[in-house]
């Protein structure tokens, strides 16, 4: 019976090897046939060729400098993106209130980020319209020239910085870069302004983070009092007083009331 069923299996495996044969056999025979359906077309690459040569105008090298400004300004983007606008104070506050929190990483960095980075752009956008209207527009109808339109684009950022930012935070910069007192806002560069406005939006920021601290410390210390009075001393406090944290937070409409609280700040 073994023997029937060896022999059997013997046959069974030689007619799937010949199965296997014939068909790598054809394979290859349609291989050959048609080489054009067997082989992958080549995809096309693009020529990019850098060349540097000799200019025939001056106007060539001056739009080549022109080029390489706007190359180095786009490179800045991020830091003025956070250094000249409301990102700052969003960022830190709300970076603060997850550590009050105590919820570790959630929401996650790039939540926070992100809430910050629209929030931002919902704050400025008043100033990004004025600037658009002020100088963008003329310039690129032909109205303006290259430095009037930077005049006239930078003014309505430096009156939104020149609000937030402190007289004291201010006259520390002037008087370590030597300068004479300003008598108009227009005499005061940027080089003082922005690290001005910088430092004034951390305090302002921290101020904000110290006031979110506040009632979640409360609750942390009544629960570890409650805990050790309790005797309970490997329990951990926070994992008692996370679920209190986030009730409270939820019931006073947290999001609502610290997103308000930011976005009025810059009124």
């Amino acid at each position: 019976m073994q023997t029937d069923v060896r022999s059997k299996r013997k046959k069974w495996v030689a007619g799937m090897k010949g199965k296997y044969i014939l068909c790598l056999v054809l394979l290859l025979l349609f291989c050959a046939l048609c080489p054009g359906r067997a082989t992958a077309q080549p995809l096309p690459l693009p020529n990019v060729n850098i060349e540097v040569g000799t200019a025939t105008e001056p106007q060539e090298v001056v739009g080549t400098l022109q080029l390489l400004a706007l190359l180095t300004v786009l490179s800045l983007v991020p830091a003025i993106l956070i250094l000249m606008t409301s990102f700052t104070r969003i960022v830190v506050v709300l970076s603060f209130l997850r550590n009050a929190l105590a919820t570790q990483q959630t929401p996650p960095n790039q939540v926070i980020i992100g809430l910050a980075l629209f929030l931002t752009v919902f704050v400025m956008s008043p100033v990004y319209s004025e600037i658009k209207t002020a100088a963008l527009e003329p310039y690129l109808a032909g109205e303006m020239t290259q430095e009037e339109a930077w005049e006239a684009g930078t003014r309505p950022l430096r009156e939104f910085m020149f609000r937030q930012t402190r007289e004291k935070d201010l006259a520390l910069f002037l008087n370590i870069a030597g300068a004479e007192r300003p008598e108009t806002k227009d005499d005061v560069a940027f080089s003082a302004l922005v690290p001005a406005f910088v430092i004034s939006e951390l305090k302002t920021a921290f101020q904000m983070g110290f006031l979110l601290f506040v009632p979640f410390l409360i609750i942390d210390m009544v629960v570890a009092s409650t805990i050790m009075s309790m005797g309970m001393f490997m329990l951990p406090p926070v994992m008692i007083s996370l679920p209190f944290k986030l009730l409270l937070f939820v019931m006073v409409d947290g999001w609502h009331l610290v997103v308000k609280s930011l976005v009025e700040s810059f009124l």
